[in-house]
């Protein structure tokens, strides 16, 4: 599978469970609107997980990429262990996804 659509699928998905989960949690910032911010933050994680290069492992870099730009969101809210956690986990799936599938 291509690696920019298999990040935007990841992406997307990543994004849906990222709003379940805020849904059905108790964070701090659900009342002002943070549902677009967590699924396009997660969808852009899908995207650059999946095609950024970077000369280390690939789960690594994913990880990377998740806690970089789930950083942004993580100080605004003030909810730094879901954010970055969830952030760095779903980076890490998509690159390993990426390793598995993609060509």
């Amino acid at each position: 599978m291509n690696r920019i659509l298999l990040g935007s699928l990841r992406g997307i998905a990543f994004g849906a469970i990222d709003v379940a989960i805020t849904v059905l949690g108790n964070h701090p910032g659900r009342a002002t609107g943070m549902f677009l911010p967590a699924l396009f933050s997660r969808f852009a994680i899908g995207i650059l997980g999946a095609t950024v290069s970077v000369p280390m492992n690939p789960i690594l870099c994913g990880a990377l990429v998740g806690l970089l730009i789930s950083l942004p969101d993580a100080f605004a809210i003030k909810a730094y262990a879901e954010i970055l956690g969830t952030g760095i986990v779903f980076g890490a799936l998509v690159a390993l996804a990426v390793k598995l599938w993609a060509r």
